[in-house]
């Protein structure tokens, strides 16, 4: 069974989903959306309470100014007031692409609050030696948003993430979806005109995650060797003086392989 609940936090209401029973799990993504992850919920929810969330902004998470800047930092403030919502004073994490870039704000802003923190190809693109062209990369697709909408934008996207337009990226739809609903146009354009540049422009505090109890596991698709997500989960691993740890598919690979995918992830956190 699923509950659904609202928490009213600064600036917003989220809208976050429970189910199961066993240890605390939030499991999140940015700009993908709870019911993105219903299947590997659904897949974690024997052994353990899985909590997942709408971004605030993303699908029923409404913002009090729909014209706010989100960043890493806010999103993962959200995640904190979550979790004292449940009333736990810590929880394991998985967060995926840019839930994964707000897994780390938690760590290093919230201390003590993860006991594990999955992050799975994080796009910390600051961190690449080629930053200041990453950088350029993320300015034009906006730009290009603003001036000839998403299906351009979503092109864009993908073929700067190293994906083949056919596919997806974080629960967003191919470049130029059959029939998008009223809440994927949404969720684009809150993802490119409000979201995109604060977690490609976000940079990990490394001191601070490395000080932290948490321990920080960074994970990598098997078959993401061309995207741009391998070179900054890499990287990243490499700065926190581990290894990444490969799970099945590529930088969706819990969409198509939500069982395999949980395996994965258990085994993981009971590393």
């Amino acid at each position: 069974m699923t509950v659904t609940h609202t928490l009213h936090v600064p600036g917003a209401h989220l809208h976050y989903e429970v189910r199961g029973a066993g240890p605390l799990l939030l499991v999140m993504g940015s700009p993908m959306d709870a019911a993105s992850f219903a299947p590997l919920a659904d897949a974690l929810a024997d052994d353990h309470t899985v909590v997942t969330h709408d971004p605030r902004g993303i699908s029923g998470s409404t913002l009090d100014d729909p014209d706010e800047d989100t960043t890493p930092d806010r999103r993962a403030d959200d995640v904190a007031a979550i979790i004292d919502a449940l009333g736990a004073g810590s929880a394991d994490v998985f967060g995926s692409s840019g839930g994964a870039v707000t897994g780390l704000a938690l760590v290093a802003r919230h201390p003590g609050r993860v006991r594990t923190l999955v992050a799975h190809e994080p796009p910390v693109l600051e961190i690449l030696p080629d930053a200041a062209e990453q950088r350029a990369m993320t300015e034009d697709i906006i730009e290009t948003f603003h001036k000839e909408g998403q299906g351009a934008a979503w092109m864009k996207f993908m073929a700067g993430a190293g994906f083949d337009n056919d596919g997806c990226d974080d629960g967003a739809p191919a470049a130029q979806p059959d029939e998008p609903s009223l809440r994927d146009i949404a969720n684009g354009a809150r993802f490119f005109g409000h979201d995109l540049r604060g977690t490609a422009r976000y940079v990990p505090d490394i001191a601070a995650m490395t000080a932290a109890p948490a321990r920080v596991v960074i994970g990598l698709g098997a078959d993401s060797g061309g995207l741009v997500t391998y070179r900054t989960s890499v990287a990243l691993a490499e700065l926190l003086g581990t290894r990444p740890v490969v799970f099945p598919g590529d930088h969706g690979g819990f969409l198509g392989q939500p069982k395999e995918f949980a395996e994965a992830l258990r085994r993981t956190l009971a590393m």
